[in-house]
Formats: structure tokens, sequence, C-alpha cells
């Protein structure tokens, strides 16, 4: 049953061919096509008459506008030749409601004209026998009836298929956006955990490779400098590692999981033991804090932690052999304040400038995003007087 109708709805000339078909049966059936029973002079129009409407009801739906002006043809032609209504001139209904449903604007107007204008002109045409002047007026109204009701059923089809059609286009629209939505979640998803393996790798890896150097100078003359380096290669590798599952199961399970082998978000009480690591990895370091410490969001936590690491790294990677640095956090009553300078050589120009190059400078970007985020601003640039310094206001409040 469902494959019949699915055929009938892919197929609608067949359907309106087949009901052509039938209106032409219940016209020669009726007997209205035999000549003498037609009242007219003009037997041969008839049938051409018939065949016309029928045509019409097959053809209404593949060209209603074309339809729609043989059958005001038609009508005007019965007016015109005497060649009284048939069964076939049910088409005339069909085709009023297909031109207010299917049909251009101008159709769909035109239909409705004709449609009030049919029935009075037949009435007046074919007056009835015997019948008071209110009769054929109350006859006209009644026959009226069906043609405006054809298009208004009609017109609040093409109503209600344009209203299914703005809604299936909203509907689709609705789905791109949720992919770009998606899209975009899934690209700043991406950014975030690039931003954490850069500060995590470049941080400790920058020191395992201070260490090492170190350890491998020192290790005829000093081995007891020597194997502490080593310790603290072995220290820094494990917290490196331990960071590196954290991300993954971020990863995996899109929470952070505080137990087992995953560890929490760093946050700004962690600052200290990173200047101490540094420290102890051969950079000079002097930490302060000004203003009354107070628990933070943790994003401007993880964001103040982040951008000291970077900074450090940058440090030890551009600095010099020499260099040293300081550390500031203030606590203003609005926000948060970093201070990190060093007194190295500095970062070359391109790096802080167009954000690296052949691969480069991603720390500093990194350090953008992140402050960005926070709603909060960065600078970041040589120091007077030589070295380095970057300088960041993380406001307590989110960025809308």
């Amino acid at each position: 049953m469902q494959r019949l109708y699915d055929f009938l709805r892919n197929h609608p000339t067949w359907v309106d061919g087949f009901w052509a078909t039938v209106l032409l049966g219940l016209s020669l059936v009726s007997g209205q096509v035999d000549p003498e029973g037609m009242g007219t002079d003009r037997p041969l129009l008839i049938l051409p008459v018939v065949l016309l409407l029928c045509v019409v009801v097959a053809l209404r739906r593949r060209m209603p506008e074309k339809m729609l002006v043989l059958a005001a043809v038609v009508g005007v032609a019965q007016l015109v030749l005497d060649v009284y209504t048939t069964p076939a001139n049910f088409a005339m209904l069909l085709i009023v409601y297909t031109a207010a449903a299917d049909g251009a604007r101008w159709a769909s107007r035109l239909a409705l004209i004709g449609g009030l204008c049919a029935a009075p002109l037949a009435q007046i045409r074919w007056p009835a026998t015997d019948s008071s002047l209110l009769g054929d007026i109350a006859v006209a109204v009644f026959q009226t009836v069906p043609f405006a009701l054809a298009w208004v059923l009609g017109d609040s089809m093409r109503t209600r298929r344009a209203y299914l059609a703005q809604l299936e286009e909203r509907a689709a629209r609705l789905e791109k956006e949720r992919e770009a939505q998606a899209k975009v979640a899934v690209a700043a998803e991406r950014a975030r955990i690039a931003r954490e393996l850069h500060d995590v790798v470049a941080h400790n890896v920058s020191v395992m490779v201070v260490q090492a150097d170190g350890a491998a100078y020192v290790l005829d003359a000093a081995p007891d400098q020597a194997k502490k380096a080593l310790e603290t290669i072995s220290s820094t590798g494990r917290q490196a590692l331990a960071e590196m599952r954290r991300l993954l199961g971020v990863l995996r399970t899109g929470e952070h999981q505080e137990s087992g082998e995953y560890v929490p978000q760093p946050d700004v009480q962690q600052i200290e033991e990173l200047v101490e690591q540094c420290r102890g990895s051969g950079l000079p370091v002097d930490f302060r804090i000004e203003g009354t410490p107070r628990p933070l969001p943790s994003g401007v936590e993880l964001t103040a932690y982040r951008i000291v690491q970077e900074a450090l790294t940058n440090t030890r990677k551009h600095g010099g052999p020499n260099a040293g640095a300081s550390v500031r956090l203030v606590y203003f009553d609005d926000g948060l304040g970093l201070l990190v300078e060093d007194d190295g050589k500095g970062a070359p120009h391109e790096l802080y400038e167009e954000g690296g190059v052949d691969g480069q400078g991603h720390g500093l970007i990194g350090m953008r995003e992140r402050v960005g985020m926070v709603g909060g601003t960065l600078d970041a640039g040589p120091r007077p007087g030589g070295g380095f310094r970057i300088s960041a206001l993380l406001p307590l409040k989110p960025a809308h």
C-alpha cells in the first residue's frame, strides 16, 4: 500500500490523466455530448470543448498557468458559441484550486476572478425557465460558493507549503550552524590542548636539556653535582609524564580527573614550586608576591601559571648562560598582575612581533590566546637596558 501511495505521489500527471479519463467517460455517459440533448445548433463543438477541459485536468499540475488560460478560453467559447455546461466543466473548479495552490501570483488572482464570474455569467447566458430574478441570483450565488472554496483551499495549501518550506530551511540552517559551532569547538579544544602540550613539553624538556648538559660537563669533576642533575632530570621527566597523562585523561573522558594517575590543573600556588625548579636547574629567579593572596578563578590561575612557566622557559632558551629572571605577582582588587623579566640577551625580534618563524614563537602566541580567553591584556617585548619583559593583567571577571 505504501508503495502504491509513493508511486501516485511521484507521478501526479498519471493520477490527473486517470481522473481526466473518468471525467470524459462521465460526460459521454451522461448524454450531454448527444447533439439531440444539447439544445444547440452547433453540436460538433461539444466534443472539442469536453476534450479540452479533460486536457486541463490531465495537465493542471504540470502547467497550471497555461491550463488556466486554456480553461478560461474554453469557458468564454462556451458562452459565445452557446455550448451548454457538461460534467467536464468540473475542470473549472480543479484548475481554480491548482492555480491558487501551485500557479504564479497572477494566475492565482486570475483564477479567483474567473471563478467568481463563472457562475453569474453562466446563469445569465442560460437562465432557468420559470424562475424569478431573485431565484436566478440565489442560484448564481450558490454556484459561486464552490469556486470560492476551491480558491481558498488552494491558497491555504500554498501558504502551508511555504510555511513548511520555511521550517525546513530554518532546520537546515540550524543544522549547519550546529555543525559550524561543533567545528569551532573542536578547533578551540585542539588549540587548547596544543597550548597545554607546548607548555608542558617546552618547559620540562628545556629543564632536562639544561640539566643533562650540566651533568655531562661535571660528570668526572663533580660526580655529586652530576648525580643531583640526573635526579632533577628524573623528577622533571616524571612531572612531564604526569601532565601529559592528565591531558590524555581529558581527551578520553572530557573531564579533569584528580584521582589515580591524573594530576589537577596547576594554579598560582604552584608558581613557587616552578620557580624552585628553575633555580634548581641553574637559573637565578627572584620571586615576590605583592598584595594579599586569595583564591582566584581556575582559568585565571591556570593562565597565570602557564605565563610564568613559558616566560621562564624562554629565558632559559634565549637569555644566555648568565641570565637571571624575576617574577612578580601583584594581587589587585579586580585582578592579578604578572611581571616576568630577565637580564639576558632577549628573544629575537621576529619571535614576539611576527608570532614566530619556521615553527618558532608558539609560546608567545599561546600566552596571548590564554590571556584573551580570560579577558586580560598581555605585553611582551625587550626590556629597557637589555633582556626581555612579559607583563600581563588578568581580570577576575570572565570575558563576555
